[in-house]
């Protein structure tokens, strides 16, 4: 049997870049996707020198409906098939949600929730029709707090990454939603976000963070929340009223 491939989505940096190093050293070949072309061919040709690794780019931006056809249509390809699908791409927004355009929210929208959801049909309807493969979904501890349209968008990651999790299971399917917390990565530095906007102790490491996602998602767990911290506010989220949680949505906008 040959090396075992993985797609990534936003693979150039952060979260992504670590999915893509970390798997590189598992012995996964790789398609990476990213907007950035020479990012990408840069990380192509880094990674093949590490590791040895088959490297494929595809330069795609996913609120173009036509370029993200390109990436369903290299995860529905079965005669060189994606054994996983990692969805990393992503960003957020700020402001409050009237202090955007309805275009910034929408293109928000599409990169969360719309790419999100059409990679995982073109990727699972492969897989479970070969009975094996499987998905990560990177989502964020926003999901279980009132953080506006971004932490709605990842709501609604986590809760589709908990079904699909129990549906295509029995066919062969292990999908794991991943609920990171604030991670030293270039994501907040985009947003305008400064770096004491948060506690010291609540800044993940990316590498730890995927290590953690990898290791669960090979136990075949459906939800895996990184840092200690982050796993304490998951665990109390549902218990605390939101008129409460409300007083926290201004941690990490600063």
């Amino acid at each position: 049997m040959g090396s075992r491939t993985a797609l990534v989505t936003g693979a150039t940096v952060g979260i992504g870049r670590s999915f893509a190093h970390q798997l590189a050293a598992r012995g996964h070949d790789l398609v990476l996707v990213a907007r950035d072309a020479p990012r990408l061919q840069h990380e192509a040709e880094l990674l093949t020198s590490r590791h040895g690794c088959v490297v494929e780019v595809i330069v795609a931006d996913l609120t173009d409906r036509e370029q993200l056809a390109t990436v369903e249509a290299r995860l529905s390809d079965d005669e060189h098939p994606i054994d996983l699908l990692v969805n990393n791409a992503g960003f957020g927004l700020k402001d409050r949600f009237l202090d955007h355009s309805v275009e910034d929210e929408q293109a928000m929208l599409d990169v969360l929730v719309v790419a999100v959801m059409r990679l995982s049909h073109a990727a699972l309807s492969s897989m479970a029709g070969r009975g094996h493969g499987g998905v990560i979904n990177v989502a964020s501890v926003a999901a279980f707090l009132p953080r506006g349209t971004y932490g709605a968008a990842k709501a609604w990651v986590v809760s589709f990454g908990e079904w699909a999790a129990a549906e295509y299971r029995p066919r062969g399917v292990t999908v794991t939603t991943v609920c990171p917390g604030f991670t030293r990565t270039e994501f907040h530095a985009r947003m305008d976000v400064a770096a004491d906007s948060a506690p010291g102790f609540m800044w993940l490491d990316a590498c730890d963070l995927v290590r953690q996602t990898l290791r669960d998602h090979d136990r075949g767990r459906p939800l895996s929340v990184p840092g200690v911290p982050y796993k304490a506010i998951v665990g109390v989220a549902h218990l605390v009223p939101p008129r409460v949680l409300l007083r926290f949505q201004s941690l990490g906008r600063r």
